[in-house]
């Protein structure tokens, strides 16, 4: 078995509602050999991976993976459960896969995941292993586990970043990771709001750095009266001991610019212990300071919007003795705890054996080989930090007010919204005395103490970032997503439009680029995954409305959570042999993930005309919002108060909505409609009128933005574009396919013209009959056809598509006046020079800028044989 491809899919997709992974693989001859054929196979399956006892598989019981195993199943299947068992071993809770055959050898495979660089390397281990026990060669499997693990460790999200993530999503805010760190954006465009870790948005960065500096902090809080240790900074050896002399021993060594305790050396008493603690940490770190120690208990006091919302007493890690067991196994058997993880993906971390430990315990006169008596306690290290094994208890009832006051003082000196202060003192339930100091303040507080402490109630500190982030109302932008097969462009336009005359900034992506308002900020097809991401990672943006075409939802899945309303136009043939879609059925599935990516209180929008989109009601579980242009129609005979009907009634857009009856306007008054004779347009009225009243926007502003939106290039570009060249009527539309011509055409057969040329071609990726299609349509209509092609063939010979073309339209008619030139605007120009005064050119294009130019060109020429003429008779 090898890999072919592999694609990530980072948010639904057609495969699943949750993130997943699709991997094609080659069975290299193995399509039809079962697993019980293979000799030994699934015995050394099975004992090197236990957990696949546990999977039910389809038969939904007790190890039905197993007894399907023993049955035969087939090596595809086989890598998918091998791929979830591995990540469930890891801790990672996934659940979802399926393979199925592309063809012969070739099958694709599909897993759920949620760390993506792990799931992938656990894939190559699955196939890894499949091929081992088909070769009967040994792989080191512990060996690659353990290597995962590393991957893991670098990619699993942090306790202080994960509870702040849960909650935004708890409240239906969704979250974008942001590069490889521990970044990540909650909510879209001007609602979004990035992280690092437990740093929030707002948190001042100069703030940051001061805390980071421990002299700086010190001589921050020393000035505002808010009891610190003694000390300085150390330059060298004779410094060291002269600044220990004046401050008086027992002291602290440790880095100015440090975290997680690391290279803090306490309570060196004498001159020995503090010469040996500088040794080993001069070379580590350039800047290091000695303040004085102060015993006591170890506080965390945790500050999110200068208030106080939790306290804990840390406790470095110990063991107590048994009387039987050595200090080594203490530790060993402390370690199996299953709330103690490699790092911080677990309550606790487990305890390291290193040197700070055997200094700990020669400090305490034992080793590791020691038996301690019965009861006996000893401390394995000299710090109470989470992540070198302490543990915390919850102290946040316990805190006495003039604590609070003091802990959301300092917070306020510093500037910081979040920090965690560390306090030295016997107890926080009264007033610090003069023994007590504040030790360091962290501006990055790690806040797992506070979610899964050892003991006492656990803090939701993620609720309060999140609720301080969004001055306690939490909400997004709302996101409009447009998908179809005709009519998606301009609809989308439409519901931009609309909103942007209202003041919002929209964020659009569509068919002809990205859009901040009126503002292009890229050109060509923006109608997928990155184009998405785009407008939801926009600060600026108010609205996100996203046209969504079919090859990015393949692709790569969607890029928003849910949507607020979802639009679908209509689902025509179109794309059919692309990328698997092979059937209509199959291009109605595609199409439904837009409708179930919808929130619970959201809408979406189907058209009731159209029989395909009906097919698809049933995947559909939010509210609904029926567009028609029959005031007939069946949907209106039943109408369901929770949801929304818009049609037309002798040419009235009437809106159906809690059973109350709204007459918005007439067609006639829309100018894209040019009166009542682009019923495509209609369509898309109803359409975007439908979405707009789904977000419940005013009437009379659907109706000002409806009435204002025109059929020209700067709004509608490349839809239905009519320019006067000349006395000859030359209209440019983006027709790409059968429903696409057949709607244009029979609007321009409305439009009084002498002759009728047609400069027709489609994308080489449509099928043959597509083609043929397009020519007998094209017979239908035009008195004289120019068959053109795309510069991008995609896949085909040049010629190829025209003469499909050609064969359609002398099968429709063989007595039909055609040309062929290939390219568009060579296309043009003969037909240009062909047309008289009251014909019109109607030319489905590829590239509408080259078009615009020739058009331009031949107007601004006419314009300048007038000028000359006019001088000439003056």
């Amino acid at each position: 078995m090898k890999v072919i491809d592999t694609r990530v899919f980072k948010g639904k997709n057609i495969y699943s509602l949750k993130k997943c992974i699709r991997m094609d693989v080659d069975l290299q001859g193995y399509c039809e050999t079962p697993s019980k054929d293979i000799e030994d196979f699934n015995f050394n399956l099975v004992n090197m991976i236990p957990e696949l006892r546990t999977h039910r598989c389809g038969i939904d019981e007790d190890e039905g993976f197993i007894k399907r195993l023993k049955e035969g199943t087939y090596l595809a299947h086989i890598c998918e459960h091998i791929i979830i068992a591995i990540q469930n071993k890891l801790g990672i809770d996934v659940h979802y896969g399926k393979s199925r055959e592309i063809k012969d050898d070739h099958y694709y495979i599909v897993f759920q995941y949620i760390y993506e660089n792990t799931a992938l390397e656990i894939a190559n281990l699955a196939i890894d292993i499949i091929n081992a026990l088909i070769n009967k060669v040994p792989i080191n499997y512990e060996e690659r586990v353990e290597f995962l693990k590393e991957i893991l460790s670098n990619e699993i999200l942090g306790p202080s970043t994960k509870s702040i993530c849960d909650y935004a999503e708890e409240i239906g805010l969704p979250i974008i990771k942001l590069g490889n760190g521990e970044y990540y954006q909650i909510g879209y465009g001007k609602q979004g709001k990035i992280i690092e870790a437990s740093i929030g948005p707002n948190t001042n960065c100069v703030s940051v750095d001061i805390a980071c500096n421990k002299m700086l902090t010190k001589e921050l809080l020393s000035a505002q009266n808010i009891p610190v240790a003694r000390g300085s900074k150390v330059n060298n050896i004779i410094n060291l001991l002269k600044e220990a002399e004046e401050i008086g021993y027992p002291v602290v060594l440790k880095p100015q610019f440090g975290n997680k305790g690391n290279g803090v050396f306490l309570n060196l008493k004498n001159e020995k212990e503090l010469l040996n603690a500088y040794r080993k940490i001069k070379d580590k770190f350039k800047d290091i300071i000695i303040e004085k120690y102060h015993s006591g208990s170890d506080f965390r006091v945790c500050v999110v919007n200068y208030k106080v919302v939790a306290a804990s007493l840390r406790i470095p890690p110990f063991v107590i003795g048994n009387g039987i067991d050595t200090v080594f196994e203490l530790i060993n058997k402390l370690n199996e705890n299953s709330m103690r993880g490699e790092d911080h993906e677990k309550p606790l971390t487990k305890i390291k054996i290193d040197e700070d430990v055997i200094e700990c315990l020669s400090e305490q006169e034992k080793t590791l080989m020691e038996v301690l008596n019965k009861d006996e306690k000893i401390y394995l290290r000299r710090n109470a930090n989470l992540s070198t094994g302490g543990e915390a208890i919850d102290y946040t009832d316990e805190i006495c007010i003039e604590n609070i006051k003091l802990c959301e003082r300092i917070a306020k000196i510093l500037k910081l919204d979040i920090c965690g202060i560390d306090i030295c003192s016997d107890s926080l339930s009264k007033p610090l005395d003069n023994n007590s100091v504040v030790m360091e303040v962290n501006a990055a507080p790690g806040l797992r103490m506070h979610l899964n402490p050892s003991k006492g109630k656990p803090r939701n500190i993620g609720k309060e970032i999140v609720n301080m982030m969004y001055n306690d109302k939490p909400y997004n932008i709302p996101v409009i997503s447009v998908t179809g097969t005709n009519g998606k462009t301009t609809t989308t336009r439409l519901i931009s439009h609309t909103l942007s005359k209202m003041g919002y900034c929209v964020g659009m992506t569509s068919s002809s680029g990205i859009y901040i308002n009126d503002e292009c900020m890229d050109s060509g097809d923006d109608t997928g995954f990155e184009s998405a991401k785009s407008i939801l990672l926009n600060p600026e943006v108010d609205i996100a409305v996203l046209e969504t075409a079919r090859g990015g939802i393949i692709k790569k899945g969607l890029a928003y959570d849910l949507a607020d309303v979802a639009v679908i136009t209509n689902i025509r043939e179109d794309h059919l042999g692309i990328d698997e879609i092979n059937t209509m059925e199959d291009l109605c599935y595609v199409k439904s993930l837009i409708g179930e990516a919808v929130k619970s209180d959201g809408y979406v929008v189907i058209n009731a005309d159209d029989n395909l989109s009906k097919t698809i009601l049933n995947r559909i579980k939010s509210k609904k919002v029926y567009f028609t242009l029959d005031s007939n129609n069946e949907v209106l005979k039943n109408i369901n108060e929770e949801d929304v009907y818009v049609y037309l009634e002798n040419d009235e857009i009437v809106i159906i909505n809690e059973k109350k009856k709204y007459n918005l306007c007439n067609v006639n008054e829309v100018p894209i409609t040019i009166n009542g004779i682009l019923k495509f347009n209609i369509e898309n009225i109803l359409a975007a009128t439908s979405a707009l009243v789904a977000m419940k926007i005013d009437y009379c502003m659907i109706k000002n933005g409806i009435t204002t939106y025109l059929l020209n290039s700067k709004m509608n570009s490349g839809r239905f574009n009519c320019y006067d060249v000349n006395g000859v009527n030359v209209i440019l539309d983006y027709g790409h396919n059968a429903d696409g011509y057949n709607a244009v055409l029979e609007c321009v057969k409305k439009m009084k013209s002498k002759k009728l040329f047609g400069i027709v071609g489609i994308p080489g990726d449509r099928l043959n009959k597509s083609a043929e299609e397009i020519g007998a349509i094209s017979a239908r209509y035009f008195d004289y056809i120019m068959v053109k092609e795309d510069k991008d063939l995609r896949g085909r010979n040049s010629g190829e598509i025209a003469g499909l073309i050609v064969n359609g339209i002398v099968k429709e008619d063989k007595n039909k006046k055609y040309e062929v030139i290939l390219n568009e605007k060579e296309a043009l120009i003969k037909v240009l020079s062909m047309a008289t005064k009251g014909d019109t050119v109607v030319i489905f294009f590829e590239d509408l800028k080259s078009l615009t130019d020739i058009i331009e060109e031949y107007i601004s020429y006419k314009n300048k044989i007038l000028n000359n003429r006019y001088e000439a008779l003056n």
